[in-house]
C-alpha cells in the first residue's frame, strides 16, 4: 500500500473522532435550545465539560465499532455508498448499546433526546468528514500527488476504455505508465525497470498463461494485481455451497431477488413511482399539450420490448418522432413502412456495435422531441409501466425483440429480473457504453442487488441527466 494511501487511512481515525465529538457537542447544545425545551423540559443538570468527559469513552467505543465494520480497512478505492451504509449500521449499533446501558444502569438524566440527536448528528458529521477527505484526496490526485503507477496489459476495448478514463479522471488516482498487448518475456523485462504500484490485466481468459505470468511477477515485486472480470466471472460471483445426498454441491444463484427481496423491491417500486407520478403530473400535462400542438396525436408512444422471463410488453413514452416515422403496431400499416425506413437508417447511420442500435443525427425526431430526449423527459410515462408491474425503477434496460434476437446465450441473464427505467449501466455511462459493458454491468447488478443499491442508483440518476445526451 502506498504511503499516500496509508496516510489518509490513518488520518481517517482522528477525522472521525472530531466528527463524533462535534456531534456530541451539537446534540448537547441543541437540547438546551428553546425549541427542544418546549418539547420537553430539561430534567438533568450536567455541564458540557462533564458531558464530554462521559461521552469520550463512548466515542472511543464508537471508533472501535467502526473498525470492526471495516471502515478503516485498507481499500483505497472503496465505494462511498458502501461507507455510508456501514456508517449508519455501525452508528445504530453503538446507539443501541448505549441505550441498553442507560436502561440497565438507571441513569437519572433525560437521555432520550440526546441519544436520538447524537445518532443523527454523528452520521451527518462522519459522512461530512469523509466527503471532505475524499475531496482533498481528489485535489491531490489532480495535482499529480499519490497517483498509483499502473501497467495495463491488454489490447482490447476494455484496456482502451480504462486508459481513457484514467486520463480523463485523474481524481481516480491512477497513472498509466505502460501498456502492452501481452505479458511475455519482453514485457517482464521492460516492467522490471519501472517503479510500479499495480498491474491491470484485461481479458484474462483469452491469455490465461500470460495472466499467470503477470500474477507471478506482481507477487515477486510485491505490487497489486487486478484483472477485468468476464461475464461468466460476474455471474458466478454469487455462489452457495451445500451438501446434497452427502455430496458438496455448488449452486450459482441468478439473483438475490428471491423471497423477501422481491417483495421489498416491489414495494419500493410502487411507492417511488407513485411519488414521481404525483410530483411530475403537471410536467406531464404540459408535455402532452406541447406534443398535441406541435404534431398532434397520439401523445404516448407504445414500443414493444422484452422483459422478465422474455415476456413481451409495451413501454410507454412521450412520442418524440413524427407520426409517419413512428414504428410499431400502434401505427398500423404506416408503422410497418416506418420500420423499413428505420432499417435503412440503421444501415447508414448506426453508431453502436452489437445487436442494439443507435441512429446518429436521427432525422425523424421532432424539435420538441429532441428536448424531451435530451433530458429523458420522454421516459416519464414508464413509471406507469412500473405501477403495472412490467418494469422496475432500477434494472437492465429493456430492448426490442429484434435486438434481443441478436443476443448471445450468456446475455439472456438480464431476463432474470424486470427491466428498469434506470440502472447501473445508465449511471455508469448512459448511452456511451458498449453493448458488452452494458451487459456486464447489468449482470453485476442482478447478482449484487440490494435495496440500498437501488436507492443509490435512483439518487444518482437525476445528476446523470445533466450530462449531455444525444437524441437518438
Amino acid at each position: 500500500m502506498k504511503r499516500f494511501e496509508l496516510f489518509f487511512m490513518v488520518l481517517q481515525v482522528p477525522v472521525d473522532f472530531i466528527g463524533l465529538i462535534l456531534a456530541a457537542v451539537c446534540a448537547y447544545l441543541l437540547r438546551f435550545t428553546e425549541w427542544a425545551e418546549r418539547l420537553r423540559p430539561v430534567m438533568f443538570d450536567m455541564a458540557l465539560a462533564e458531558f464530554l468527559s462521559r461521552i469520550f469513552f463512548v466515542v472511543i467505543f464508537w471508533l472501535v465499532v467502526f473498525a470492526f465494520a471495516g471502515l478503516y480497512a485498507p481499500r483505497p478505492h472503496r465505494r462511498f455508498a458502501n461507507d455510508i451504509n456501514r456508517i449508519i449500521i455501525a452508528s445504530s449499533a453503538v446507539i443501541g448499546v448505549v441505550a441498553v446501558y442507560l436502561l440497565f444502569t438507571q441513569q437519572s438524566f433525560d437521555s432520550r433526546f440526546l441519544i436520538a440527536s447524537s445518532w443523527i448528528l454523528a452520521v451527518f458529521f462522519v459522512i461530512l468528514g469523509r466527503l471532505i477527505m475524499r475531496g482533498l484526496k481528489g485535489i491531490l490526485y489532480r495535482m499529480g500527488l499519490g497517483l498509483r503507477r499502473v501497467a495495463v496489459i491488454g489490447n482490447d476495448s476494455i484496456a482502451t476504455e480504462l486508459i481513457g478514463v484514467f486520463e480523463r479522471r485523474p481524481e481516480l488516482g491512477y497513472h498509466v505508465v505502460k501498456q502492452y498487448d501481452t505479458f511475455n518475456v519482453e514485457t517482464r523485462n521492460a516492467l522490471s525497470a519501472e517503479p510500479l504500484d499495480e498491474i491491470i490485466m484485461t481479458n484474462p481468459r483469452a491469455h490465461e498463461r500470460d495472466t499467470l505470468r503477470a500474477l507471478e511477477f506482481a507477487n515477486q515485486r510485491h505490487i497489486g494485481f487486478k484483472y477485468s472480470a468476464d461475464l461468466f466471472a460476474t455471474l458466478s460471483a454469487n455462489m452457495s455451497i451445500h451438501p446434497l445426498a452427502g455430496v458438496p454441491i455448488i449452486e450459482i444463484k441468478k439473483t438475490r431477488l428471491e423471497g423477501w427481496g422481491r417483495v421489498v423491491k416491489r414495494l419500493f417500486d410502487v411507492v417511488f413511482s407513485l411519488l414521481v407520478i404525483i410530483v411530475l403530473s403537471p410536467v406531464m400535462v404540459i408535455v402532452a399539450c406541447v406534443i398535441l400542438i406541435e404534431t398532434g396525436r397520439p401523445v404516448i408512444y407504445k414500443n414493444e420490448r422484452v422483459g422478465v422471463r422474455s415476456r413481451h410488453f409495451f413501454t410507454f413514452k412521450f412520442r418524440s418522432m413524427h407520426q409517419k416515422d413512428s414504428t410499431g403496431v400502434q401505427f398500423g400499416t404506416e408503422g410497418k413502412k416506418a420500420e423499413q425506413r428505420e432499417k435503412n437508417l440503421i444501415a447508414k447511420q448506426n453508431s453502436k456495435q452489437g445487436p442494439i442500435y443507435k441512429i446518429a443525427n436521427d432525422p425523424r425526431i421532432t424539435p420538441f422531441g429532441r428536448f424531451l430526449r435530451r433530458w429523458s423527459i420522454d421516459e416519464i410515462p414508464q413509471f406507469f409501466n412500473v405501477l403495472h408491474g412490467e418494469m422496475s425503477i432500477v434494472g437492465p434496460r429493456p430492448h426490442q425483440p429484434r435486438e434481443v434476437a441478436g443476443y448471445a446465450k450468456e446475455h439472456t441473464v438480464v431476463f432474470a429480473i424486470k427491466p428498469g427505467i434506470t440502472g447501473l449501466a445508465q449511471i455508469s455511462g448512459r448511452s456511451d457504453l458498449s453493448f458488452e459493458d452494458e451487459m456486464r454491468l447489468d449482470a453485476l447488478y442482478i447478482e449484487k442487488w440490494s435495496l440500498w443499491l437501488d436507492v443509490i442508483i435512483s439518487i444518482k440518476t437525476p445528476f446523470i441527466l445533466f450530462k449531455k445526451r444525444k437524441a437518438l
